[in-house]
């Protein structure tokens, strides 16, 4: 059975024939490179750099569909392109386009060979290429016209930037077409791949947030970088989609190799989904991070860099430079006066009476008269006050009233922890999950001292709730003192540690 490491190392080999193919493409631009030409002047001449114009000369006749072009209008055009640049004439041009054609296409007629060794395979192989292939001949005028072949179209577009954001796109769609033929081999070493992107991609975003920050100098640069960075965000987003979509594949393939597991598979297929799963939820986990990166450069890095331009330009501002000369010394029309000044001028604010004031809530006294403080607790008006709500409450009232009485016989003082380590028994836990509770003891501590005489008002008015409980106290009235900790009855209810004591008798009372 083949080792792991060997199928590794075969893995690594894998489409070496390939890739040595698409080296050849170059082969006949390092040849022209190899040779020593010079102009009129002595200066030498880059053949590989014209080249490279005659394969876009080529390239630009396909385009406009002209299959009329030959060594004579390439000549014209090289002559045209280095004039200024290289001293050559009518004549050297056409040699030098006729020793560039017969480079990109041998004067034998044959194909271009590239030897070497192929280490996958073992032996010596050979490629073959064809740059350009003979289109038409004019007999009259004796002139081979030429065309760029399929290699040469593919030289053409090799020579062409395919920007780094795009491999991780290009990635994800050369995984899903191999799971989807089960190559399962090929695409653990793609999801490899796609995870040396993302840490490309990790090192382009902190250049990038250096590059922000130590470069944003105007305004157009702000809105240059804001744009590139909104460009980012949608290609990662749209990566991201990718991601998820790809997972979801995987998931359904190993379900599928699962449920198949009965029948024999080709090298472990389901121990190979399992890694795969497992390498691709790693790199999208580095994406994901990449994707959040970039929101936080946005909102972050672009935010610091309008702050820096803005201060940048509030120091280097000179009022007397920048506004007084250009309004004294030009001098500016009025018109053009009120641009300039409109920014250091605050908004008009005036101060206004409304007749409107004379209908709004008035408090007439006499001089001397204080308000009268208002001992009795609010009530329901109407029929409100025989409310069910009300009734029950004042039962409440009048029992936590009774009980509290009876601690104070026993003890000078009450403290509420205490009654509510009392109550926290199975009869009466509810009581401290219940509002009106805690609403006797606020009402106690926001009218201490608190006495029966507070009823005297309202007896004819009937009961509104705490009024029973007050009449218990007879003469007699109770002092509330607040304590420094807070008691945390349930996750609901917290109110403040007091104290309760008898203050004397009822006479004393405000």
């Amino acid at each position: 059975m083949e080792s792991m490491e060997a199928f590794e190392l075969k893995h690594v080999l894998s489409g070496f024939q390939e890739r040595m193919a698409k080296i050849a493409l170059f082969d006949p631009l390092f040849e022209l490179q190899r040779k020593k030409q010079t102009d009129r002047s002595g200066a030498e001449i880059d053949m590989m750099e014209l080249g490279l114009l005659t394969l876009l000369f080529f390239f630009e006749q396909k385009l406009m569909r002209n299959t009329k072009a030959g060594v004579k209008q390439l000549a014209r055009f090289l002559h045209q392109t280095v004039e200024g640049r290289l001293a050559l004439g009518p004549e050297e041009a056409e040699e030098l386009a006729r020793s560039i054609v017969q480079t990109f296409r041998p004067a034998s007629g044959k194909k271009r060979s590239f030897a070497f060794y192929n280490w996958e395979t073992g032996r010596e192989e050979t490629v073959y290429t064809s740059i350009l292939k003979a289109s038409s001949f004019d007999a009259k005028e004796n002139a081979q016209y030429y065309a760029l072949d399929e290699d040469g179209l593919e030289l053409v577009f090799a020579t062409k930037e395919f920007y780094m954001e795009f491999q991780l796109s290009i990635h994800q769609l050369l995984l899903r077409k191999q799971l989807e033929k089960g190559e399962f081999q090929g695409a653990l070493r793609q999801i490899n791949e796609m995870r040396v992107d993302v840490e490309a991609l990790q090192e382009r975003m902190l250049k990038l947030e250096h590059e922000i920050k130590r470069s944003i100098v105007s305004e157009e640069t702000l809105k240059r970088y804001g744009s590139l960075l909104d460009d980012i965000y949608v290609r990662l987003h749209r990566e991201n989609d990718e991601f998820e979509e790809l997972r979801q594949f995987v998931k359904e393939t190993r379900e599928r190799l699962l449920a198949d597991s009965l029948k024999p598979t080709p090298h472990n297929a389901y121990e190979y989904i399992l890694r795969i799963a497992n390498e691709l939820e790693k790199v999208h986990g580095e994406h994901t991070a990449l994707l959040q990166r970039s929101m936080e450069l946005k909102n972050q890095a672009l935010h610091a860099a309008k702050e820096s331009l803005y201060y940048t330009g509030m120091a280097s501002f000179n009022f007397e430079q920048d506004i007084a000369s250009l309004v004294i010394g030009s001098p500016l029309p009025l018109e053009a006066m009120k641009g300039v000044l409109a920014p250091f001028i605050g908004l008009e604010r005036t101060r206004t009476w409304s007749p409107l004031t004379v209908f709004a809530e008035q408090n007439i006294s006499r001089d001397g008269e204080g308000e009268e403080r208002e001992e009795a607790f609010p009530e329901l008006t109407g029929d409100d006050e025989r409310d069910g709500f009300v009734r029950s409450r004042g039962k409440l009232f009048l029992a936590l009233m009774t009980d509290l009485l009876e601690r104070l016989e026993r003890a000078e003082s009450v403290e509420l922890t205490e009654v509510v380590e009392a109550y926290g028994g199975e009869a009466t836990a509810q009581l401290l999950d219940s509002r009106p509770f805690y609403d006797f003891w606020l009402i106690l501590h926001q009218r201490s001292p608190i006495g029966s005489a507070m009823t005297e008002r309202e007896e004819d008015a009937g009961p509104s709730g705490m009024e029973e409980a007050l009449r218990l106290l007879g003469s007699r009235s109770l002092i509330v003192e607040e304590k420094p900790d807070v008691i945390r009855v349930s996750d609901r209810f917290h109110i403040q540690n007091m104290s309760v004591t008898w203050g004397g008798t009822g006479s004393g009372l405000r």
